[in-house]
């Protein structure tokens, strides 16, 4: 299985999210790119996020963003010689 481009969308809406704080969480406004519309649709539908339009990360959705963000993490630092 690869990721697919609303995998993308989704994986990089996570990453929106401040794991430093519970207290922060997102908002996507209606006049957003549609993508991004569809995937807090799709996270919240999953239980990842509390509201179809963004809000907090669910216990789950904490989890999911901290993998995403470790995983962006590792692409992006150079492999050792």
């Amino acid at each position: 299985m690869r990721y697919n481009q609303a995998l993308m969308d989704e994986l990089n809406l996570l990453l929106h999210f401040d794991l430093d704080t519970t207290q922060q969480g997102i908002k996507v406004h209606h006049d957003a790119d549609p993508a991004v519309i569809t995937a807090a649709v799709r996270l919240h539908d999953k239980g990842l996020i509390t509201l179809s339009d963004g809000g907090y990360l669910t216990e789950l959705g904490r989890e999911a963003s901290e993998h995403a963000q470790a995983m962006l993490r590792l692409l992006r630092e150079p492999t050792p010689a």
